[in-house]
């Protein structure tokens, strides 16, 4: 990348972090607990919120299979750390479902900060500069927990929102401006796509639950589709790294 667009990239960055404080604070809304779909289902409460994280354990387990087997190459830690989100997020996000509220809530959104951060890592170490990648990793899962810890401690959500969506705006820059492993960026676009899928089913929760007659939610729907991302990770991570290259 130019000087010029990692330029643009500082500057968006600088704008959205600076524009969170200027934010009035974001409390959790206790609404956000109430899923369409409560039903119990071999003594499991809300069953299908719970069951559907189960695609996040399946693709972690297999991405981390995948990373270890594969020799040292320059972003691997991110990789691990990626897949290790991935694996965190069906296991919490599964916890909470089992019983919403405030406290199990911090489990769910803990280990996607983890996959988050790392994930925007791995795309600055392929897309611009692997060693920036690395350097990266680190700070950026430490700034995605005290985002985690700022919540705890004020219960004001604008740093985890910011967390959660300013990457994705830098991804989608990145994506555009980089001129780097263009014959692999269209799983990328496709883990977006994945990604706004599932805030779409988020957001319809109950009107899909009612479009299905009640057969399953959007949220529960919303699981698999977010879960589609981390899978064409893994295919990208399959491709990228298969005995040929």
């Amino acid at each position: 990348m130019t000087k010029q667009q990692l330029v643009v990239l500082y500057a968006v960055s600088i704008i959205a972090v600076m524009a969170a404080f200027f934010l009035k604070p974001i409390t959790q809304d206790q609404n956000y607990h109430q899923f369409s779909d409560s039903v119990t289902l071999f003594s499991v409460p809300n069953f299908w919120n719970v069951i559907s994280n189960v695609p996040f354990i399946i693709i972690g387990i297999l991405g981390l299979v995948k990373i270890v087997s594969i020799k040292d190459f320059s972003l691997k830690t991110n990789y691990i750390w990626f897949f290790t989100g991935i694996l965190l997020t069906g296991f919490g996000s599964g916890y909470y479902h089992y019983n919403p509220d405030n406290t199990t809530l911090i489990w769910d959104r803990l280990p996607m900060t983890i996959s988050f951060m790392s994930f925007l890592s791995v795309i600055i170490g392929e897309f611009i500069n692997a060693s920036a990648g690395k350097r990266l990793l680190y700070p950026m899962l430490i700034t995605g927990l005290l985002s985690i810890a700022y919540w705890i401690l004020t219960d004001d959500l604008r740093f985890y929102a910011l967390i959660q969506f300013l990457p994705i705006l830098v991804i989608l820059l990145i994506l555009f401006l980089s001129k780097k492993e263009q014959r692999y960026k269209k799983y990328f676009w496709l883990i977006i796509v994945s990604y706004a899928v599932a805030k779409f089913l988020e957001g319809y929760d109950t009107a899909v639950y009612q479009i299905t007659n009640e057969m399953i939610s959007g949220h529960s729907l919303k699981h698999l589709a977010a879960a589609f991302g981390p899978f064409l990770f893994y295919k990208f991570a399959d491709r990228k790294f298969k005995p040929e290259h």
